[in-house]
């Protein structure tokens, strides 16, 4: 059963019955908000370009990072399935995922951070449908969904982040919007939420 997220709500990542998470997908979904009125038939929904991206801190520095231009962090533990530059039909599919082997991440790596960015520079105003999800690869079972509402003018939203406890891994859904059309724009505002 998934569990709805909202800002600041968090989600422990062991198992139902007991045991941990071994792999997870973040998976983002989107599509072109539909023009309406007389516009809608002269133009077309414009293609939009977002781009989820994953930065993995220690310590609160940035160690790696996974995005479009780095598809798989540098220890192997974090994969990006590759650039979609134009969203989906909005029915709630993945149209960029990022996989996580929480086995495998380094211990030093204490929080990993998803963003997601408009790198084509449309503000999430154009943008509907937005989502991102956390899935069991193993069971395909979908975790929590975190919807990105509010359309506003912004560029950019940090989505979640995924935090190393004592007790194991945990997810929180962070939902803050941001500017910029790459997570290295968004550096500033990233470090505010370790």
């Amino acid at each position: 059963m998934s569990v709805s997220l909202a800002k600041g709500q968090k989600l422990s990542l062991e198992k139902p019955g007991g045991g941990r998470l071994g792999v997870v997908r973040m998976g983002l979904g989107w599509r072109a908000a539909q023009r309406k009125g007389f516009l809608a038939k002269l133009f077309a929904s414009q293609e939009i370009d977002l781009d989820a991206s994953a930065v993995l801190f220690s310590g609160g520095k940035p160690v790696d990072v996974v995005f479009f231009q780095h598809l798989t962090s540098n220890d192997g533990s974090v994969r990006h399935s590759g650039d979609n530059l134009t969203g989906g039909a909005g029915d709630a599919t993945d149209d960029e995922t990022i996989t996580v082997d929480l086995t495998a991440v380094p211990a030093e790596v204490d929080q990993i951070l998803f963003t997601v960015n408009s790198f084509t520079g449309q503000t999430f105003q154009e943008v509907e449908n937005a989502f991102c999800r956390l899935v069991d690869t193993q069971t395909g079972t979908e975790l929590a969904r975190y919807t990105l509402t509010g359309g506003g003018a912004y560029t950019a939203q940090i989505m979640a982040k995924m935090q190393r406890t004592q007790a194991g891994w945990q997810m929180i859904a962070i939902g803050q919007p941001a500017g910029g059309r790459t997570f290295q724009d968004l550096m500033p505002e990233l470090v505010k939420h370790l």
